[in-house]
């Protein structure tokens, strides 16, 4: 499976994870988000546009703003790819633990 990181280098930046963490606990639009933040409104704003083009936020006109959620086809993409590490990291588990097993057993 091919991943091309922009997810992962979206999140890479603190604001930008303080931002995407807002909108995961509720859909908020660009003045919601800068009242809670240290940082202006166009910061904000191009906070959002790299979250949006990695695909983790998504936005919804409602009048003359935009409210943003996050993406489900996005992190879809981004869990589908973690979850190969952590498929990985349970079979070297089992791996271990069979080993331990066995080791044991040849001790007595």
């Amino acid at each position: 499976m091919t991943y091309d990181y922009s997810q992962i280098t979206a999140l890479a930046d603190p604001t930008r994870r303080t931002i995407f963490q807002q909108v995961a606990a509720r859909p908020c639009s660009v003045a919601e988000l800068t009242r809670g933040l240290p940082v202006s409104q166009s910061a904000v704003s191009q906070h959002l546009k790299v979250l949006k083009e990695a695909q983790l936020v998504r936005l919804e006109p409602r009048g003359a703003r935009n409210i943003y959620h996050l993406d489900p086809a996005g992190l879809g993409r981004m869990r589908a790819w973690l979850d190969q590490f952590w498929g990985d990291a349970l079979d070297e588990f089992k791996s271990q633990a069979d080993r331990l097993d066995a080791d044991k057993e040849n001790e007595t």
